[in-house]
């Protein structure tokens, strides 16, 4: 099978990085495309504590269009094939996949640190629910 476009979701840990190669490598093997995602979860927001929580999300966000483009400078993905999603990690990832008529999704198994600790958990929600194939990179440690 070939593939046209792959998206690839990123957490930022260390380990995303052999993730990235990974993706990186099928792309160039099979002339695809290649666009990256990272998923920034909302928080949680009661009262005046959502004002704030809605300052942290924006913060996070800024960041994490910075490390974004720091992969896209490192592997070659061009600003356009970044996307930052905010909600859900699955929901934004396979509606991401969908929207970019993407036709393989690649994650890791697992990560470290932030919602990357839900990443086993995670994997599994879109490999159940992804609207294309899912390739989950096993982390080994």
């Amino acid at each position: 099978m070939k593939y046209h476009h792959i998206l690839v979701a990123t957490d930022f840990s260390d380990d995303s990085g052999l993730v990235m190669k990974k993706a990186q490598e099928l792309a160039k093997q099979m002339g695809a495309k290649l666009s990256v995602t990272h998923v920034v979860e909302p928080l949680p927001g009661y009262g005046y504590a959502f004002i704030a929580s809605s300052d942290i999300e924006i913060q996070l966000v800024d960041e994490s269009k910075k490390q974004l483009a720091h992969i896209g400078k490192t592997y070659h993905i061009s600003p356009e094939n970044q996307h930052i999603g905010l909600g859900p990690t699955k929901v934004e990832i396979n509606r991401l996949a969908e929207e970019l008529k993407v036709d393989l999704i690649v994650l890791g198994s697992h990560g470290r640190q932030g919602w990357a600790l839900l990443l086993g958990s995670t994997a599994n929600a879109v490999l159940n629910s992804a609207p294309c194939d899912v390739l989950v990179v096993r982390i080994k440690k």
